[in-house]
């Protein structure tokens, strides 16, 4: 399956919280889904393939089982790549080309820029962006794709990430509710230039882009949130006023209350 255009669904969700297991996946994988579907199915059982990149947490293994039974539970074919200690397949690209959506998990996405390019991961991905497969993820697997934003990838303080792969023009905020250092930070970066349009979302909240541009945000939680900040026209940095716009929010069907 694949889009019918470039699609990112940049998130700082994805997952719910579920009666037996660690973990759920929630409105926002069925809508990565959907959205892969829309030139047609080409697996002949139906069943959404999903490969999971969990790079930014060093393919904790603990954590891919976590995902296999969330994926059993929703239905979902899934499976990994791993880049540690190599990767565990030889044919990166032709691999990650038989899925229908590419999810990124959170950790450190400074070590997931420098593993992926190094691997050449980075240009691998953007060719199957552009050929339709859907890029998605959480967190790490949400800044990436974005020019920067802020990052707890060096420690417990919030430091500024600027190297992202580019692949959208924008900034991007993740956890800003959930983490409240995140917003005044990224309100400082943009006043000061750092930065440039950020686009923010609180958890449980994505952002849908068809190529380069931004078309909707969405929740699977209650009440959620998303803004875009941008610096006033005429004013230089370090005196600059930074606009902050709340966005329309779409809530998904099965959102889950705000406080689960």
């Amino acid at each position: 399956m694949t889009a019918s255009q470039p699609t990112i669904l940049a998130t700082s969700g994805g997952y719910v919280p579920h009666p037996r297991l660690r973990f759920g996946f929630g409105p926002i994988m069925d809508l990565a889904i959907d959205l892969a579907s829309e030139r047609g199915r080409v697996d002949p059982t139906g069943t959404p393939r999903i490969c999971n990149i969990a790079t930014a947490s060093g393919d904790d293994a603990r954590f891919q089982r976590d995902t296999e039974e969330a994926a059993r539970e929703a239905g979902f074919a899934l499976h990994h790549l791993s880049l540690f200690p190599s990767p565990n397949v030889e044919d990166v690209e032709g691999y990650l080309r038989g899925f229908d959506v590419l999810w990124v998990n959170g950790g450190s996405v400074v070590n997931l820029l420098a593993v992926w390019r190094a691997h050449g991961l980075d240009r691998i991905l953007h060719t199957l962006w552009r050929e339709g497969v859907v890029l998605a993820g959480i967190s790490a697997g949400s800044l990436c794709w974005h020019t920067g934003g802020v990052t707890d990838s060096f420690g417990p303080d919030l430091v500024p990430v600027t190297d992202g792969l580019g692949f959208l023009p924008w900034a991007n905020g993740v956890h800003c509710d959930s983490e409240r250092a995140r917003l005044p930070l990224l309100r400082e970066l943009v006043a000061d230039g750092t930065l440039g349009t950020t686009l923010c979302t609180d958890d449980g909240v994505g952002l849908l882009y068809r190529a380069e541009q931004f078309i909707e945000a969405v929740t699977e939680r209650e009440g959620a949130g998303a803004r875009r900040l941008r610096r006033a026209p005429g004013h230089e940095a370090g005196t600059a006023r930074v606009l902050e716009e709340e966005l329309p929010v779409r809530q998904l069907a099965g959102a889950v209350p705000r406080g689960a």
